[in-house]
């Protein structure tokens, strides 16, 4: 066996070495892909996601758009691809296609569902980092699902069109992420992205949950701030730079330390004002409720240094999710009831 073909059958695992490329597909059960987009000084905010799984009836995508004003839309796509080369995912069926890459995203999920952007003046994870998202756990193989928030920010200029709304956006601020697993997501997790703070370089986003590897299973959660000025901070490990995590439907509170650097992060936002987002059920080509999902809560950051005061700051247009299969078909019972 060749050493090309060992480091493939290890990246085939989910895992990555150190100062690999977390971007490009591994070749696991689901690859997920994720844009949020948000347009301050409309005071709305729109994401679009994509998951490819691989299982024995083919490869297939779950996509959805959705948008601040309340709007919804997904659709199982049966025919997709994750890109082994660089970053992004494309699935095509009747009546609906996505395309998602570094560069453009352009989703249409019927005529009342359609999204084209642009991307422009993007802040990448930085180079020269032997981690991405996931720390040392990338180099895990195997593990139920891992995280890599590779765009931290840049421009999202095109439109946005839900039923017989047009949204113009124009330089709006734009976040992407990845996570990819053997297994689909995991039993319970929690997430949060923010832009839209007065200081509009920064960036704030953090995913948790339940991890799992054979006999290895843990609770962790990984924080990352790109500053006003241009650093980035990457709290989670769960030995140097922990990360604690008090979640629920409507409320996400982290406290991490690290080297001197405090951060508290707390969140907020209105059960009623969530959506019921979908996750893909690998081998079954179907999805079913999985994530509570609010498009516009609110996140105050504090971040000092040694004791020094360093940043702190509001955003009203965060993303904020609590996930787990039973809760989410729970809210989506009632609404149903309702």
């Amino acid at each position: 066996m060749t050493e090309r073909t060992l480091g493939l059958g290890y990246r085939a695992s989910g895992a990555d070495l150190p100062f690999g490329n977390p971007e490009r597909a591994h070749g696991v059960a689901m690859e997920g892909y994720f844009w949020r987009i948000t347009d301050p000084a409309a005071e709305r905010t729109v994401i679009a996601l994509i998951g490819v799984q691989t299982d024995h009836t083919g490869r297939w995508a779950l996509a959805g758009l959705g948008a601040s004003d309340g709007s919804w839309h997904q659709a199982i796509i049966p025919t997709a691809e994750a890109r082994r080369a660089g970053l992004g995912a494309r699935a095509a069926g009747p009546g609906a296609s996505f395309v998602g890459t570094d560069e453009r995203v352009v989703v249409a999920l019927g005529d009342d569902a359609r999204l084209d952007v642009r991307l422009e003046g993007l802040t990448r994870w930085p180079g020269g980092r032997p981690f991405g998202g996931s720390s040392w756990f990338q180099m895990i193989p195997g593990l139920n699902q891992y995280w890599h928030p590779w765009l931290l920010g840049g421009r999202a200029t095109g439109t946005l069109t839900v039923g017989e709304r047009r949204w113009d956006l124009v330089d709006a601020h734009v976040y992407g992420e990845k996570n990819w697993g053997r297994a689909g997501f995991p039993e319970s997790w929690w997430w949060g992205q923010a832009h839209g703070f007065p200081e509009a370089d920064a960036c704030v986003a953090f995913a948790g949950g339940d991890v799992h590897a054979g006999p290895l299973r843990t609770t962790v959660t990984g924080l990352v701030l790109r500053l006003p000025d241009g650093r980035v901070l990457r709290l989670g490990n769960p030995v140097t730079s922990p990360v604690r995590a008090e979640v629920g439907d409507e409320h996400w509170h982290l406290e991490g330390h690290s080297r001197g650097w405090s951060v508290s992060v707390k969140s907020a936002a209105p059960l009623s004002d969530a959506h019921v987002l979908p996750v893909p059920l690998v081998g079954q080509r179907r999805a079913v409720p999985g994530a509570i999902e609010h498009l516009s809560g609110r996140l105050s950051v504090r971040v000092s240094h040694c004791g020094h005061p360093v940043w702190s700051s509001e955003s009203s247009l965060a993303g904020l999710e609590h996930g787990g299969l039973d809760r989410a078909a729970a809210l989506a019972a009632s609404r149903r009831a309702a």
